[in-house]
């Protein structure tokens, strides 16, 4: 007996369910030997399970990209079991809702961290331009000429940064830090700070620093636990107030995409002759960074907390299916740049060309 597909379009919900279905579930309760599911794999299992409706590999796929799955790509998480997550992630949320309006009223909300280890390498031989047809090619080898850290500040209202460039990122470099930024911000009226757990962040002379600035008394006897002097630096009533990140939660922290930004535009390339090259081309990053390239983070709550991270095309495949808080009407200028494409032809145009 010849099994005839299915055409497209055919296939009730339950039909595209039980792909969806499939393709989010375990391959090892299915009896399947991969570790991750690809097409070959779930057109074959839906065969066995239903052989006089085979459903073509291309359906599937259709069916997939509708619901933007993606077996086939996997990234790294790291779980958070800090029993106060929600109590630790709300605040610092409505921080970057209110951002704005805090700074108009005399108040900064600031995301601060260290990038350690930023390797200069330098290539032992010169990398190849892209030419047509061909990517960019890099050596594989490289000669390390040391590392720095660079201690940053992320003003949240503005986008704007304040940085300083290290060997080392001891609790007086980052006091230091703290005071620099501190002093580039300006007089405000009081200042929220959002960091992670690195003990260097609740050191005992953040404390004494936090003490000073706030004109406040010093007592290190009742600072001798971490717990007492993150206690200290959150209280609400200091000029300066830190915002701890859950455990495992430094993605909360905006800092960390601005890294990323370092890392792709300016770190994963470069070759450097020198270490005093490289602390000279990454200030002249920074600069232009600040004048050119700083904008401040738009924060959602759609699963995906930041929009800028979302890539363009799956944003608008959201937008269109109303997963995000823009609506779901394509806006004016993006109906002109991407008209709908007559993908069916009509049977009459057919009929007329006979």
């Amino acid at each position: 007996m010849l099994l005839v597909p299915v055409g497209h379009g055919t296939f009730p919900p339950e039909g595209q369910l039980e792909v969806i279905t499939l393709a989010t579930s375990k391959t090892s309760a299915h009896d399947c030997v991969a570790s991750q599911w690809s097409l070959d794999d779930l057109a074959v299992e839906l065969v066995n399970c239903h052989a006089d409706e085979a459903m073509t590999r291309s359906t599937i796929w259709r069916i997939l990209n509708a619901a933007d799955i993606k077996p086939h790509r996997s990234v790294y998480w790291l779980n958070s079991h800090d029993p106060d997550f929600d109590a630790k992630a709300k605040p610092i949320c409505q921080l970057y809702l209110d951002s704005l309006r805090l700074y108009e009223q005399g108040e900064l909300v600031s995301s601060s961290d260290e990038k350690t280890g930023m390797q200069i390498l330098h290539r032992k031989h010169p990398t190849q331009p892209a030419q047509p047809g061909k990517p960019e090619k890099i050596e594989f080898e490289y000669e390390r000429l040391g590392t720095r850290v660079l201690l940053n500040t992320f003003c949240v209202p503005t986008g704007k940064i304040v940085w300083d460039l290290r060997l080392t990122r001891t609790s007086v470099d980052w006091v230091n830090h703290l005071d620099h930024a501190t002093k580039h911000f300006g007089n405000m009226k009081k200042y929220h700070w959002v960091v992670d757990n690195l003990n260097t962040h609740w050191s005992l002379d953040l404390c004494r620093w936090v003490a000073e600035q706030c004109r406040i008394p010093f007592l290190p006897k009742s600072l001798k636990t971490g717990k007492q002097r993150r206690a200290f630096l959150n209280d609400p009533d200091h000029k300066h107030v830190f915002y701890f990140t859950p455990l495992h939660g430094s993605w909360l922290n905006q800092v960390e995409l601005f890294f990323s930004v370092l890392s792709r535009r300016f770190l994963k390339r470069a070759d450097f002759v020198s270490a005093e090259s490289f602390e000279k081309r990454i200030r002249e990053w920074l600069e232009d960074y600040n004048q050119c390239h700083a904008h401040p983070y738009r924060w959602t709550y759609t699963g995906e907390p930041l929009v800028r991270a979302t890539p363009f095309s799956s944003n608008r495949r959201q937008k269109q299916q109303g997963r995000a808080w823009f609506g779901t009407r394509t806006p004016l200028w993006e109906r002109k740049l991407y008209p709908s494409r007559p993908y069916r032809r009509k049977s009459n145009l057919l009929a007329a060309n006979l």
